[in-house]
């Protein structure tokens, strides 16, 4: 009984001083750092970043569909890319690429190999989406975005670039 009760008597010194510790400032000598001292480090946010830069940007406009948004083609951080902003909207249909034309005016049926580089099938149908351009595509070669069903040979819509 003698034992259990020395015990306790520990344990509740032991309590009492770790509660009168709390809220007191660490001594000098004291190797536990104080809240003061822990300072927050600063996080770049992205307007710290690169900004986009715009090459060419247009709107869409109809083809064998109805087509609206806006493209453009931006570089950001040495890399470049084909953008659709989240009003983009085209029809669906079969085998649909999005390339780039030679032509600003590209035409709605019968566009040969030579005229276009394809980025890809188009991601889907409307709301924002991203294309990377390889490094091997002079983007100055080509003059409009285009939405091309390749089953049919037909120009959903275009952009012009400006």
């Amino acid at each position: 009984m003698h034992r259990q009760l020395l015990i306790l008597s520990l344990a509740t010194v032991a309590i009492m001083g770790c509660a009168a510790q709390v809220g007191t400032k660490p001594t000098e000598n004291s190797t536990t750092p104080s809240v003061e001292s822990v300072k927050a480090t600063e996080t770049p946010t992205p307007t710290d970043a690169t900004p986009n830069t715009v090459v060419k940007s247009g709107n869409f406009v109809k083809g064998e569909h109805i087509t609206q948004g806006n493209a453009r083609i931006i570089t950001e951080n040495g890399k470049t890319f084909l953008e659709f902003d989240q009003n983009f909207k085209t029809d669906s249909g079969p085998d649909l690429l999005v390339i780039l034309h030679r032509q600003q005016q590209p035409k709605i049926y019968g566009i040969t190999e030579k005229e276009y580089v394809s980025l890809g099938r188009l991601q889907k149908t409307s709301g924002s989406q991203r294309y990377d351009i390889s490094e091997n595509i002079k983007v100055a070669d080509f003059a409009s975005a285009v939405i091309w069903c390749r089953t049919f040979n037909a120009t959903f819509g275009y952009a012009a670039f400006k």
